[in-house]
């Protein structure tokens, strides 16, 4: 398994809605020619003995037995084209199911294509597609506890910087924006250009709770948390 990305630091599995588990590892590597290390995080969700993994984070050993013990891990998911380091690691070792949007580019060959009126992962699903942006990247949205989105870069939550952060990462995020309460990732704003009607229509759909690829779960206040940001940012 040495050509698999690393496994890093990370904290425990834990369980944040009913069936729906929440771990938080580290990310270290370059982009755009620049040596980051932060947090992301992964999201397990359980339909039956089913698990579903979405933002892979490898875990390690003992993490991994965790995993096992909540049920069959039975799908991979990949809902954001800066994401995924982890995918092969864990489609191999379970032989899961691989879903990933049209257009998305990885080696792992795709099982399922993930589309707004296609199959979903598990039951209670339902996806929102980003039209505007140059790479594919969708939210789902799980009908369960008043609806959860399950996001990847597009929505972050980082509060402030954890113990998965270097100190040059850390400083330079700070100064960049990164750590704002239900925030649009800056970067992933950058680089994509999204238009206001994408937002306009994530604004329309009804849900209490946001679980995002980078920062802490955002509890019974996303809908309007996130409307507020994208009042701010977009002036819908």
């Amino acid at each position: 398994m040495s050509n698999y990305y690393s496994c890093l630091p990370h904290d425990q599995i834990r369980e944040v809605f009913p069936d729906v588990f929440f771990v938080t590892g580290t990310y270290s590597g370059d982009i755009g020619g620049a040596s980051w290390q932060f947090s992301r995080n992964m999201t397990v969700v359980r339909d039956g003995d089913a698990l579903t993994l979405i933002n892979t984070v490898r875990l390690d050993d003992a993490g991994l037995k965790n995993l096992e013990d909540l049920g069959t891990v039975t799908n991979v998911v990949k809902i954001g084209s800066m994401h995924g380091v982890d995918d092969a690691f864990y489609k191999d070792r379970y032989n899961a199911k691989y879903w990933a949007m049209p257009g998305m580019q990885q080696d792992l060959e795709v099982d399922v294509e993930l589309t707004e009126d296609g199959e979903m992962p598990f039951s209670g699903a339902s996806l929102f597609e980003f039209k505007t942006i140059k790479l594919p990247e969708c939210i789902l949205r799980l009908d369960r506890e008043g609806g959860i989105m399950i996001a990847c870069d597009a929505l972050q939550n980082w509060i402030n910087h954890d113990e998965f952060f270097s100190d040059d990462s850390r400083a330079l995020m700070q100064e960049m924006g990164f750590f704002t309460r239900a925030n649009v990732g800056p970067v992933w704003m950058q680089f994509n250009e999204p238009d206001a009607e994408d937002f306009r229509r994530l604004k329309n759909i009804p849900f209490k709770h946001a679980l995002s690829g980078h920062g802490e779960p955002l509890r019974d206040t996303a809908h309007e948390d996130y409307s507020a940001t994208f009042s701010r940012i977009f002036g819908i």
